[in-house]
């Protein structure tokens, strides 16, 4: 139904007269009629009964008023809810992060995302390097929040930051009592790994700050989280070259110790599908930013 008709509909039952409701709607009487008389054909029904004292509904037009209103305030709220989705004043977004920035960011990031955009629901999922790219191609999150950057031709990238490399170390080891640790005395030494990046594995940062220094680290075990690598350099199994910003998720008996001559870093990175649409974007990276320089 035409949502105009329906307001030319509900003026003329209040005035009870089309040349009065033409009046108010500024505009001549005779289209006014054709679209009442319109009406009634897509309705099937008379909906005013025509006389000398002015127009009265039938037992139709009674039903079609009762709730010609609420239509049409619905109406108006959709239309202004779809303006501020458009805007980014309200709508949804899924944010995705990896657990080695949830400490760090999460509990300065969503504040900052209530002042922003207070009409926006907010949803958080944690992603793990084997799950963050599907879950952006398949939709389930709508931005992530990435260490490192996701390389993918479906996926645009925002880089926000960087991290310094940190060992990770049990702290009863004798290298936590250095202030700094030199990279030679790593040779050797068993590494917990995370994955490498998943189109290029050579591309590793980790893995290119230990040939630059010529440095070998047989890997003990590759893990899939900061967490679950913390776990088991806890446990005694090697140790963990991590971004500085995942001591704040250390579990107590681990040491975070700088790697002396080395100033090595990996990107934090906003990530999310290249056809995406959602003017809630720009808006999340500006305040991911924001945060992110503050670390």
């Amino acid at each position: 139904m035409d949502l105009r008709r329906l307001r030319y509909f509900v003026a003329v039952a209040e005035a009870r007269s089309v040349g009065k409701a033409a009046e108010r709607l500024r505009m001549a009487q005779p289209p006014l009629s054709v679209q009442i008389r319109k009406l009634e054909a897509e309705i099937g029904a008379p909906l005013f009964h025509r006389g000398t004292r002015g127009m009265d509904l039938t037992d139709a037009g009674q039903a079609l008023l009762a709730r010609a209103g609420e239509a049409l305030a619905l109406a108006a709220d959709g239309i202004e809810a779809a303006r501020a989705v458009a805007a980014g004043q309200r709508g949804r977004i899924s944010v995705g992060y990896m657990f080695v920035l949830a400490n760090a960011v999460l509990p300065r990031l969503i504040p900052e995302l209530r002042r922003s955009i207070p009409g926006v629901d907010l949803d958080f999922v944690d992603l793990s390097a084997s799950t963050r790219e599907v879950r952006l191609l398949d939709r389930s999150v709508t931005v992530a929040l990435c260490m490192p950057a996701i390389h993918h031709p479906e996926i645009q990238v925002a880089r926000i930051g960087a991290q310094r490399f940190m060992l990770a170390m049990p702290n009863r080891s004798p290298l936590a009592r250095l202030g700094a640790v030199p990279m030679a005395r790593l040779q050797g030494r068993p590494l917990i790994a995370l994955p490498p990046p998943e189109r290029d594995p050579a591309s590793s940062a980790v893995a290119a700050l230990l040939r630059r220094h010529r440095v070998v680290m047989p890997i003990a075990s590759r893990v899939e989280t900061a967490h679950s690598a913390m776990s088991l350099v806890l446990a005694g199994e090697g140790f963990a070259i991590l971004p500085a910003c995942a001591k704040l998720g250390a579990p107590r008996g681990i040491v975070f110790r700088p790697l002396r001559d080395a100033v090595d870093s990996i990107d934090i990175a906003v990530c999310w599908r290249r056809d995406s649409q959602s003017p809630l974007i720009p808006r999340f990276v500006k305040c991911a930013e924001k945060v992110v320089a503050r670390l």
